[in-house]
């Protein structure tokens, strides 16, 4: 049996404490070592699960000698630093989403990891949802034929972060998030649309952000609110190959609307998942059992729990059980479409990849 990883995670802030939970109810799993910098929160989880050592400052973590994997659980900004940092230590690492707050800050993670050697992951749960994971089994059964359009959707009818009454202003504010709905939500839905199509490289990218549904004054003001509600994008891929995207944590309209991928014999809708095609020329509306099938799965497959979610995936890929999903690469061209429609947006233009690079600025704050 192999022996469990030896984690150390830091900032138990509110997805901090989320990813601590998790790995205290996974049996390859030491918890070994967090940090953050309020100490008496740190010393409070800690406490709840065991964790025997605490630490104020992340350096002092990373030096730790039985510390095998690192899970950053800190604001955008915050991520390449801390990431790159971890992995020039000789520490796997796991980083929440978004990859970094810009492109070239999540491009310096991923070069950083090809260069020390270690792996890098990305926390995207919507890779490991029953939909995500049966629409994959459908295109590798060949169901859907040749893939050639994705879109993108993430909907929320009135759920600004802070504004609309949960979370920090951190989400709310470019100087720690750099952006909006479009990479604190929409990037598991994009990731999630570009895993299915097999990652083919972006060409071009045209999009536009908005920020237009009212919101209480006084919370805008306290929170320095100024990123997009709102995300609407349109890639162009290699292979023939379209994405859209529309991204929202406010619009007046009603819920519904779902993500889906397209190919020349099939389709299929992701929320619910439903899958379309013909057969005898006759068109066909189908659904699946996918708790039946999940059963299944785990029951006859030994190594399918390593795909139950982000953090159990990145474990066993870890520990040699599965080869695991390039979350990394999968984040990193998320990160280029979405700065590119945050390029697009304020040239009024289609954009390039080439261009996305060459107007890209790191935002990292270093602690």
């Amino acid at each position: 049996m192999t022996s469990p990883v030896k984690v150390g995670v830091i900032g138990v802030g509110q997805i901090g404490k989320r990813h601590v939970a998790q790995y205290a109810e996974m049996a390859n799993v030491e918890l070994v070592a967090i940090a953050d910098v309020n100490q008496e929160e740190a010393t409070r989880v800690a406490k709840q699960h065991g964790i025997p050592q605490i630490y104020s400052d992340f350096r002092e973590l990373l030096a730790h000698p039985e510390i095998v994997a690192v899970d950053v659980c800190l604001h955008n900004n915050f991520h390449a630093p801390v990431t790159i940092a971890a992995l020039e230590a000789g520490k796997h690492v796991f980083c929440e989403k978004p990859m970094a707050g810009t492109y070239i800050d999540a491009l310096t993670m991923y070069e950083a990891a090809q260069r020390t050697g270690r792996r890098l992951g990305i926390q995207l749960a919507t890779l490991f949802s029953n939909e995500t994971k049966a629409a994959q089994r459908l295109i590798d059964a060949g169901a859907l034929g040749r893939l050639y359009y994705a879109r993108a959707v993430a909907y929320r009818r009135r759920g600004r972060p802070y504004v609309d009454g949960y979370g920090t202003s951190n989400f709310v504010r470019k100087a720690t998030a750099s952006g909006g709905a479009l990479i604190d939500l929409g990037v598991y839905y994009i990731s999630q649309a570009l895993y299915l199509l097999g990652n083919p490289a972006v060409e071009t990218i045209s999009g536009k952000t908005h920020q237009e549904v009212a919101m209480y004054e006084d919370r805008r003001t306290s929170g320095g609110y100024d990123v997009e509600e709102l995300a609407l994008g349109f890639a162009r891929l290699a292979g023939n190959v379209t994405l859209d995207i529309e991204v929202s944590w406010a619009q007046h309209y009603a819920a519904g609307e779902s993500s889906k991928v397209l190919g020349s014999q099939g389709g299929v809708r992701l929320d619910p998942l439903a899958f379309f095609t013909s057969i005898a020329d006759m068109d066909l509306d189908g659904t699946f059992n996918l708790n039946s099938a999940e059963f299944r799965l785990h029951a006859t497959d030994p190594s399918y729990a390593a795909y139950d979610g982000p953090q159990q995936h990145w474990i066993a890929t870890l520990q040699g059980v599965v080869p695991g999903i390039d979350t990394a690469g999968l984040a990193l061209a998320t990160a280029l479409i979405s700065e590119g429609i945050y390029l697009s947006t304020k040239l009024g233009r289609e954009v390039t990849p080439e261009e996305i690079r060459e107007h890209s600025v790191s935002t990292s704050v270093a602690l």
